[in-house]
């Protein structure tokens, strides 16, 4: 079965499993692409900050404990927007049962936009793009991360979710929809060169201040193994961008 967007985090075993592998301390999520966030995002005190894709909000409540003024996170997932609404309760947070697609943006309203690993779940980032400009303030932020194209042009090497020990690139210049095996079900992701995600960005408006493609760091790592596979190929592009 095909799951598009967040839809696959309404299956209880994907949600669980996944909910496990991010956890672990080398998970890209945590040994490569949190401390690149962090070190995009910078300060957030007095901040108003929106999510999209939060999943369980853990990342809005560091926000808001490391001084943001609030946070609204935006997640199309009925279990995710469940599991965030208990990490924000008793702070300054709001969760939007929405897709960042169909959130309506209010205009000029934020300080900070952020998205982790999930703007590669939408199929058109050029509205996607435009819309999150509107909801800037002046001078607002824009950082976001995505899965690496180098690993979304091709999932030939990927036959399971198992730890993959080479990567195929193909078909990198044709842009679209791919489906990738992951987590004993079928999910579809939207590749785009980095090329196209830069242009985009500056057709609707934005200036790119940064750019990173997750170079692993020795000390986000528990395992020598894990950190010498993760030199292999990347697997984060992360942007930083300002209104």
């Amino acid at each position: 079965m095909e799951f598009r967007g967040s839809s696959a985090y309404d299956q209880e075993d994907f949600f669980s499993t996944y909910m496990k592998r991010r956890d672990r301390k080398d998970s890209p999520n945590n040994a490569i692409e949190g401390p690149i966030i962090d070190e995009l995002l910078s300060n957030v005190q007095n901040k108003e900050v929106l999510d999209l894709g939060c999943g369980d909000a853990v990342f809005g409540r560091e926000l808001l404990d490391r001084g943001a003024a609030s946070y609204t996170g935006v997640e199309g997932s009925e279990q995710m927007a469940a599991a965030a609404r208990l990490n924000m309760s008793g702070k300054n947070g709001t969760i939007i049962r929405e897709t960042m697609e169909s959130y309506h943006y209010p205009k000029e309203s934020f300080d900070i936009i952020t998205s982790r690993f999930a703007i590669h779940y939408v199929p058109d980032i050029e509205t996607l793009f435009q819309d999150i400009h509107k909801a800037l303030k002046k001078n607002g932020r824009f950082v976001f991360s995505v899965q690496h194209p180098l690993t979304t042009s091709s999932f030939v090497s990927k036959k399971t979710g198992d730890k993959r020990g080479n990567w195929i690139v193909d078909d990198y210049f044709l842009e679209g929809e791919r489906k990738e095996p992951w987590i004993d079900q079928v999910v579809v992701k939207y590749h785009r060169t980095i090329e196209q995600y830069f242009r985009t960005l500056l057709s609707c408006g934005f200036t790119v201040k940064d750019l990173r493609e997750g170079t692993p760091m020795r000390e986000h790592f528990s395992s020598e193994e894990e950190f010498v596979r993760r030199q292999r190929i990347p697997v984060v592009l992360a942007f930083s961008c300002i209104k």
